[in-house]
């Protein structure tokens, strides 16, 4: 009996530590609700220092979840080419992206809630990326080329799947934004035995 309430208390504080701020919940209602959030620089102190936040989990099934995800895509639209973007990149820290589908037909923007690579391949590729959020910058970086993905839909639906190439490289992109990593600051291991170098990618986008 004992136990089976330890387990309760966990899974009520589990639930609770998923619910919105007010302040979240305030940042995401901001003016038009069907218009795009703004996106934050590392040129801002404030916002770098967000960006650099550890995100949590959100829960799929509030109402301002839903309302989080449209306008993050009205975000992603708004940028000159931006293949990709990350809640904590318009102010929120919680586990949402958005990413193009290079890998399916017609290219569609699709979004991912709580989003987790469980599998990467060692086989790994070096190309070119930049980042919405830090103005001018763009340089080369490995990425493995397959991942495992889990992700939960805004019906609270669990999903996995397979992705590999340029669409694989987004998804590792977007999905460090949610664990406060930006390619600013991350080291390229060039010539490490860890790495198997291939071909770089022959495309001219750089991720955002």
């Amino acid at each position: 009996m004992k136990k089976l309430s330890l387990l309760f208390l966990f899974f009520i504080g589990f639930i609770n530590a998923q619910k919105l701020t007010s302040a979240e919940i305030s940042l995401i209602n901001q003016g038009d609700i069907t218009s795009a959030l703004p996106v934050y620089q590392t040129t801002e102190a404030h916002q770098h220092q967000t960006l650099l936040s550890l995100s949590q989990d959100i829960d799929p099934l509030d109402k301002h979840t839903e309302i989080l995800v449209n306008r993050m895509k009205e975000s992603l639209l708004s940028t000159d080419g931006g293949v990709g973007i990350a809640a904590p990149q318009v102010g929120i820290n919680r586990k949402v992206i958005w990413v193009q589908r290079f890998d399916k037909e017609g290219e569609p923007l699709e979004y991912f809630i709580n989003p987790v690579i469980i599998w990467k391949s060692e086989l790994q590729n070096l190309g070119p990326e930049g980042d919405l959020s830090i103005p001018d910058f763009r340089d080369l970086f490995y990425r493995s080329q397959v991942i495992q993905l889990e992700y939960t839909d805004l019906k609270g639906q669990k999903h996995a799947e397979i992705v590999e190439g340029f669409t694989a490289v987004i998804f590792q992109h977007e999905i460090d934004h949610l664990y406060g990593i930006l390619i600013s600051d991350k080291k390229e291991k060039e010539g490490s035995s860890e790495y198997i170098k291939v071909d770089a990618y022959k495309r001219s986008d750089s991720l955002k």
